[in-house]
Order: C-alpha cells, then structure tokens, then sequence
C-alpha cells in the first residue's frame, strides 16, 4: 500500500467540491451565487452599453472603465461553468487540460484586473495633478496601448506558471477546495517538489499586485498633495469624489486578495470552509460591485441613466397619445 501511495501519476481528473461540508445545500446556495454572477453580467454588460452609446462618456476615464468591465465579465464567465456545473448539476469532475485552461484564464484576468486598476489610479493623477495635459497625453492610441501592455504583461507572466504545472505529478488526493481550479489549490495535491511554482508564483504576485499597489499609493499620494494645495475647500471635495469610486474598486479588490494569500501561506488551522468561502468572494464580489459603485458614485454615469429612463418615459408618453 506505502509503494502505491508514494507512486507518481497525473490524475486524469480533479474533483471540486464546492464548499466543505455544505454539500447537501448546494442547490440552495447555488441561490445567491447564481444572483451575484446575474449581477456581475448584467452590471458590466450595462456599464458597456452605457459607455458605447453615450458620446459624452467616451474619455479615457470611461475607457478605463470599460478595460475594467470586460475583464469583470471575463472573470465571471471563466468560473461560471465549472461553479455551475457543482452546484446545479452536482458534475464535479474536471479534468487536467480543463483545469489548467480555466486556471490560465483565471490567473490572467486577475493580474489584468490590477493592471487596470494602476491605469485608472494613473488616469486620476494626470487629471488632478495635470490637467492641461490630460487629453494630449491620454489620446485614444495610447489608452489602445495600455490595454494592450495589459494583455501581453499577464499572458506572458502566467504561461510559465501552466508550464511549471504540466511537469508536476500528483499522487495525493485529487480534491480541489473550490468549485474551479485555483493555482495554490491545486500545488496543494502535487506530490513532486512544489519550490519552483511557489517562488515564480510569489515572483508574480509580487510584479504584479505588489508593483501596482506600490505605484498606486504613490500616485494617491501625489494626488493628496495637490489636492490640499487648493485654494477653495469645494474644488478640494469635487477632486476627491472623482477618486472616490476608484478607491473602493480598489480596496475590494486588493483586501480580498491579500487575506486569500495569507490564509494560504499561514492559515492552517483554520477550517476548510472558511478558505473556501474566502476564494470566491475574491472573485465573486469585485465584479459584482464595481458596476454599482461606479454607477452610484460617478455623477456622469447617473446622469446618462436618468437620461436613459426618462427618454424610455417620453417615449412611453408619446405612443400613449398616439394610441
């Protein structure tokens, strides 16, 4: 039996379990997962709309915006499936070319998530801390550029990572924790040496988050510096409230994320449950709420709402009349 254990193979399959322990309710909470995926979609797809339709929104913030949107949408439909697939269908079987598809995807919109993220915090600077020249810097070929600086930047750096996958082999139990393949979740079942894909693994967290996180307080910074300069305590508080929704899109993006990494490094005593429940709101919640705060905090996108919905109304009116 200790020769059979100690045998290295690749599972032709890995099982997802959903959430620990909770496997008789999945049909249940498959309720409010289903509800916050509807919201991830029809948010990001209306913020999308929005921009595309109304020439007024068509700046770099909104562009920005819109890099955010379809990376949301991204994220939300590469779990979809598999989240589906568990909690609807109770299919819990993934196999190793699949897995480690949904997890190149996964892993690459994630970096891309923070990519753009330090684009808009970049975006805000220019048009604080310098606005004569927010426009002749910003031009539509450059914001192409960024975005496609993005995408190369995060393919680049996760392809290694399935590479550094495909030598492992697996001899342990073939549970995943969640219900789609995470990185660290599945280095977790590998029973070769695991040293290499955790330190390229750090080395991506840290170019990536721990870079744009670090550029992202500075330009905060230099963005409170010139703020306080300001004369008139009203335009002090009209420039901070065009930071203001970037900075929550922030927090629940990053706090989310590092608690998810700490719990993986240091957390294990902690139950099972809990882990999991930690990996899906980081990939859950961010795209859920980024298209109600922007839609709640940003006076431009509530403008072209109201606007949206009283013309419905006057056309609503004017069919009245004529009928």
């Amino acid at each position: 039996m200790d020769a059979l254990n100690n045998t290295n193979y690749s599972p032709v399959t890995f099982i997802m379990l959903g959430i620990p322990g909770l496997e008789a309710q999945h049909i249940w909470i498959s309720i409010p997962f289903s509800t916050v995926y509807a919201i991830a979609l029809l948010g990001n797809c209306f913020i999308l709309f929005l921009i595309k339709t109304e020439r007024s929104l068509h700046a770099p913030m909104y562009f920005f915006l819109s890099m955010l949107a379809i990376n949301d949408i991204g994220m939300t439909l590469t779990t979809l499936p598999t989240m589906l697939s568990v909690f609807w269908f109770n299919i819990k079987e993934i196999n190793f070319d699949a897995c480690q598809t949904q997890l190149f995807f996964l892993h690459i919109f994630a970096i891309m998530e923070s990519s753009v993220l330090l684009a808009m915090a970049f975006d805000r600077f220019l048009a604080i801390c310098n606005p004569l020249r927010y426009t002749s810097i910003l031009t539509y070929s450059i914001i192409a550029s960024i975005g496609v600086a993005i995408l190369v930047r995060s393919t680049v750096l996760i392809i290694p990572v399935i590479l550094l996958l495909k030598r492992l082999s697996f001899c342990k139990t073939n549970l995943l924790s969640h219900s789609f393949c995470f990185h660290s979740d599945v280095l977790k079942l590998a029973c070769t040496d695991t040293k290499i894909n955790n330190l390229y693994g750090l080395f991506v967290v840290l170019f990536t988050a721990g870079i744009d996180s670090v550029f992202i307080v500075l330009s905060y910074m230099m963005i409170i510096k010139t703020v306080l300069s300001i004369a008139s305590s009203e335009q002090r508080l009209k420039a901070f409230n065009t930071c203001v929704s970037h900075i929550c899109v922030i927090l629940i993006f990053y706090i989310p994320m590092i608690a998810l990494s700490v719990v993986h490094r240091f957390g294990k005593n902690i139950p099972p449950v809990i882990y999991t429940l930690m990996g899906y709101v980081y990939l859950l919640i961010p795209p859920a709420l980024n298209p109600i705060i922007y839609s709640i905090k940003t006076k431009q996108i509530q403008r072209q709402i109201l606007r949206m919905f009283s013309r419905k109304q006057n056309h609503g009116e004017i069919l009245k009349i004529f009928h």
